[in-house]
Formats: structure tokens, C-alpha cells, sequence
């Protein structure tokens, strides 16, 4: 007797995803255009701001005054590299069930946001990957180009000084060999920051981001907590594509690696489920 195939509810209703930014405007704009275009229009935009200038400010609120998805700007002072800390802010302003999240130098592909909600289950969350351009191409992508899908257009990025390679997959492969891929790839099923979600409630149960990371597996590492909590993960590195745009990284000193690696080992090693440096800051785990 065959066995019953197991029937799962797609989720309809908000979205709630969310990004980091600081000091990258043009950067920020670029991905804004992306989600203008998304398919799946029922989401909320969460821009998690680590400090940044008022140029920044004034470019989102000229964004919003025409934009048809709200858009809220989240910001703190600038104290240094602190995205966990301002990843909890904009966590708590979420109006969705169901959160994304990305970076502010990570242009969604106009299906994003609607593979991460065809995807989404209780029990499970989801993880993502990028396609990194280089400076050149990154620079050169339009508003146009984005509107229009030439900067995840195989054809178009390859004319524009792409080099062909196998990652090119992650681009172009379309329906049952997005499944395989995504099942075959030997990439480790984390908790991305560029390209991950999953439910509020189990987000706000393992007390959000540990404050105490900076630069260096923080997203891996809550991650782990949700893994630790029973929770299964789903890859989507082949149907949720985002691109990344390079940028500097000025900001990563030898002595914020070692910090948070030490904390990632911490918590692999005590399977711990819960940080009392989170969104309740001093809090112990109720488990």
C-alpha cells in the first residue's frame, strides 16, 4: 500500500524581511529595486541600520514615498561593527510570521521572495546562498538591468565581463534541476545572513542574535542554536538567488574573528539553544 503523500499549507501572510546596512547608499538602492519588483508583493522591507550618515536616511525616505511596500528604517549609533545588535532591533518591529533575511548589498532575483514563501514550513528553516559579482559588474548593474533581470541573465553578465564557471548553475538552472542541485550541493545547510529565513516565534525563542559577535560566523551560530532547538533545515541555494555586490571589508580585525569563532565553538559544543546576550538581554534559557 503506497504510502500518503504529505500535503503542506503555504503560508499567505506577511513577510517580514529584513537587511543590514552602513554607509553604502548606492549599494542600498540597487537592492531596493530589487524587491520594487519582486512577484510575490506581500512583504514588509525592515532596513536594520548600523550607523549610517543621513545620506543613507534621506535616500530611504525618498524610496518610501513611492514605494508600494513598506519600507521601516531601523538605526542605531554608530558604536563599530554591531549588526547582531541592530539584527534584534528590526527583529522586533516585524509584523510578519515569517521573517527573511539578506544583506543590504544583496540584490534579490524577482522570484526571492516567493521561492522563500513556497518553501517555508513549520519545523524548518531555510537556507540560501549568493552569486558574488565582481567591482566592475557591480558597479555597472541599472536600475534598468535589475528591473529587467539582465544582472541574473547568464548571457548578459558573461557579455559584460563575467567569467564562465560551474557556479553560473546557480543562475541559470530552472525547475527539476534546481531540486536536484539543491539536494546534491555539499554545501553545509546553515543559517546564512545573505540568504535566510524562518518563523518569528522560533527566532524570538532562541533570543535572536548574541550580542556579543561581531564580524564571523554570527549568523552560522544562530543557526546552530535553532538546529539545537529540533528545528530541520531546507536548502534553497539554487531557486532563491540573490547576487552580491563586492564591497571593502575595513571594518574585520584579527582579534573580532577569534572572539566570535570562539563563541560559535561555544555553542556547537554545549548544543546550547538559547544566548542570554540576545533580544532579552540577562535572560537564561527556560529549557
Amino acid at each position: 500500500m503506497d504510502k500518503p503523500q504529505r500535503t503542506m499549507k503555504t503560508y499567505t501572510g506577511l513577510i517580514s524581511v529584513i537587511f543590514t546596512t552602513y554607509n553604502s547608499p548606492a549599494w542600498l538602492e540597487k537592492v531596493l529595486w530589487g524587491f520594487s519588483c519582486q512577484d510575490d508583493q506581500n512583504f514588509e522591507i525592515i532596513i536594520a541600520d548600523d550607523g549610517s550618515t543621513e545620506e543613507t536616511a534621506n535616500l530611504i525616505r525618498e524610496f518610501s514615498a513611492t514605494s508600494k511596500i513598506p519600507i521601516k528604517h531601523v538605526w542605531q549609533a554608530d558604536d563599530g561593527f554591531q549588526k547582531c545588535r541592530i539584527m534584534n532591533k528590526a527583529l522586533q518591529e516585524a509584523k510578519g510570521d515569517y521573517v527573511i533575511f539578506t544583506d543590504g548589498d544583496c540584490i534579490p532575483r524577482k522570484d526571492f521572495v516567493a521561492e522563500h514563501r513556497k518553501n517555508a514550513e513549520p519545523g524548518y528553516f531555510l537556507s540560501g546562498g549568493y552569486f558574488k559579482l565582481p567591482m566592475d559588474i557591480s558597479s555597472k548593474i541599472s536600475q534598468d538591468d535589475i528591473l529587467k533581470q539582465n544582472a541574473f541573465d547568464v548571457d548578459w553578465l558573461v557579455k559584460n565581463g563575467l567569467k564562465k564557471s560551474f557556479k553560473l548553475a546557480k543562475l541559470s538552472s530552472t525547475g527539476v534541476r534546481q531540486k536536484i542541485l539543491n539536494r546534491l550541493t555539499p554545501t553545509a545547510r546553515t543559517w546564512n545572513g545573505h540568504n535566510a529565513s524562518g518563523w518569528l516565534k522560533d527566532l524570538i525563542a532562541v533570543n535572536g542574535f548574541d550580542e556579543t559577535m561581531q564580524y564571523g560566523g554570527q549568523d552560522c551560530e544562530l543557526g546552530y542554536r535553532l538546529s539545537h532547538s529540533g528545528l530541520k533545515t531546507k536548502q534553497i541555494r539554487y531557486t532563491a538567488i540573490v547576487v552580491h555586490l563586492d564591497h571593502k571589508r575595513g571594518y574585520v580585525s584579527e582579534e573580532m574573528l577569534k572572539k566570535s569563532d570562539s563563541i560559535k565553538r561555544a555553542t556547537l559544543k554545549s548544543k546550547r539553544t538559547y544566548t542570554p546576550n540576545g533580544i532579552v538581554p540577562g535572560q537564561c534559557s527556560t529549557d
